[in-house]
């Protein structure tokens, strides 16, 4: 489904390459880093926040419902006890009725990166 590759030369500061495309992460300067791209947390947040946006067009699409401009709002976070929390908040532009933002809301905690994160997913590392 989905294929990266992260190369690194310098301190903290990544280039990723996702087919064609090509991105970067970094640490903030608070952090040792020199603030040169996201963190790995804002990346994660950005897949999620991308995938969910997307879902909910694909949904409202097939609906015939106008969103307008979709906004989704991510906050990472821990608690006092150590959990760790997403806080995830949508908007769009168009008019819509309380029992289709419910379903929306329903729609959104069933997107593919929100299940993958809910589930946990098996990450195995080897060297070469």
């Amino acid at each position: 489904m989905a294929t990266v590759a992260v190369h690194s030369t310098h301190k903290y500061q990544q280039a990723i390459h996702a087919r064609h495309h090509q991105l970067s992460a970094d640490e903030s300067a608070a952090l040792g880093g020199d603030d040169q791209g996201p963190n790995p947390y804002e990346l994660l947040l950005s897949g999620l926040g991308a995938c969910t946006s997307i879902t909910l067009r694909m949904y409202a699409e097939r609906k015939g419902w106008s969103l307008g401009e979709i906004h989704v709002d991510l906050r990472f976070y821990r608690d006092e006890e150590g959990g760790e929390h997403i806080e995830r908040t949508l908007h769009c532009s168009g008019e819509l009725e309380v029992a289709q933002q419910e379903r929306l809301l329903e729609i959104a905690a069933r997107t593919p990166v929100t299940r993958t994160l809910l589930q946990g997913t098996a990450v195995a590392t080897q060297w070469k």
